[in-house]
């Protein structure tokens, strides 16, 4: 039999090579998202005109120029300002010495100083709860959501009301700044969750009255503003009580800021619902499972993973919409700020500009926070769809 010449039969694997250096490093990056096209090219250069244009004047106005402790508003006034002038371009730096001083009253409100170690501590015990809650790896979840969903509430209200354990009573009027923001944020998150989850499953339940409630429900709220809700709390829903009973403001504006919530959270849930195939739910019915087995074990993971873009943007409209307590004469972060813009020590040409972008940043600070997070879990339970 004829021997075949297999002298060009490879005998060994050829080592993975390397890339081309041209679709790799920053150069193939640059020619690839800055300028792959000739419009993209034109965009690049407009964009980067306009950094250079806005940058420079920021940086001078934040940090070079700007004032940054001063007892007063002289610290904040230029020279021309001082003698009643007005600067010919009519910019000057930051006065972030206003910030400074009032740094307690944007935190706390007018909560008494010597008790501020309260809300200090209530800060705390979220961070330590909170932390462990958003890291995957860590063991004893269970106990971490009941600690940090139901104890810390509680303890949260005893420490910052006071008037029992020998702590004094501080009044909820005397709360503000940061953190109204923070509280009235937590708890409607917590809160209209799983009161969404359950509108919407009764948005689409057999049962007719109880679909013809939710639906009434939601329908309602979502048809008027929030600030119609917090007004409807604060000034009508007290005419309805009988007389000599009352309800605190803030937990007013804490029940309508979360049921406000719960009515658009039940609607990004119910479109997760309606994203799940049929098979899913036929399938948990051949296994014999219950209707909340069939839920809580197959469909509502499910529901909830392709929504998380929609619950985060749901919470951070919550947290910025915060600041419409203002409304029911309740004084969060915002709020604090523009009300110490009328004290006559600090009333300078930079000192709203001041507290706006302060206050601005740290909403954004808290909303980039949320979104970070948001994108992180997409990532980590993207794993039906993964190549």
């Amino acid at each position: 039999m004829q021997e075949h010449d297999m002298s060009w039969v490879r005998t060994e694997m050829v080592l993975a090579q390397p890339a081309p250096a041209g679709v790799t490093g920053m150069g193939a990056w640059v020619r690839k998202n800055l300028i792959g096209s000739v419009s993209d090219t034109i965009m690049t250069i407009i964009g980067i005109a306009l950094v250079a244009l806005i940058v420079p004047q920021v940086i001078n106005w934040a940090f070079i120029n700007a004032q940054w402790t001063g007892p007063d508003r002289t610290v904040c006034l230029t020279a021309a300002q001082a003698q009643g002038g007005i600067q010919p371009d009519g910019w000057s730096g930051a006065c972030w010495a206003f910030v400074n001083a009032k740094f307690g009253q944007i935190l706390f409100g007018t909560y008494p100083t010597e008790e501020r170690w309260r809300p200090i501590l209530v800060g705390i015990l979220l961070f330590v709860l909170l932390v462990p809650m958003l890291m995957p790896k860590v063991p004893r979840k269970g106990l971490n959501a009941v600690l940090l969903l139901i104890v810390l509430p509680i303890v949260s209200f005893f420490l910052l009301s006071g008037g029992a354990f020998g702590l004094p009573h501080v009044e909820t009027p005397r709360w503000g700044g940061l953190l109204i923001t923070l509280s009235l944020s937590f708890v409607a998150i917590v809160v209209s969750l799983p009161l969404g989850i359950v509108l919407a499953l009764g948005r689409r339940s057999n049962m007719p009255i109880v679909k013809m409630l939710c639906v009434i429900f939601i329908e309602a709220v979502r048809g008027v503003p929030l600030i119609t809700v917090l007004f409807m709390a604060s000034v009508m829903l007290p005419l309805f009580l009988p007389a000599g009973v009352t309800f605190d403001k803030y937990l007013r504006a804490l029940i309508g800021v979360s049921l406000f919530s719960a009515a658009y959270m039940a609607e990004v849930v119910r479109g997760g619902l309606q994203a799940i195939p049929k098979g899913q739910y036929e399938g948990a019915d051949s296994l014999g499972l219950g209707y909340w087995q069939k839920m809580y074990f197959v469909v509502m993971p499910q529901a909830l993973k392709l929504v998380i873009p929609g619950i985060v943007n749901t919470f951070i409209g919550m947290f910025k919409d915060s600041s419409l307590v203002s409304i029911i004469s309740m004084f969060d972060l915002l709020g604090i700020v523009k009300q110490n813009f009328s004290d006559p020590n600090w009333a300078t040409p930079v000192t709203a500009k001041s507290g706006l972008v302060f206050a601005a940043f740290i909403f954004w600070l808290f909303c980039f926070g949320m979104s970070r997070y948001s994108m992180y879990t997409e990532r980590r339970l993207d794993t039906g769809h993964k190549r």
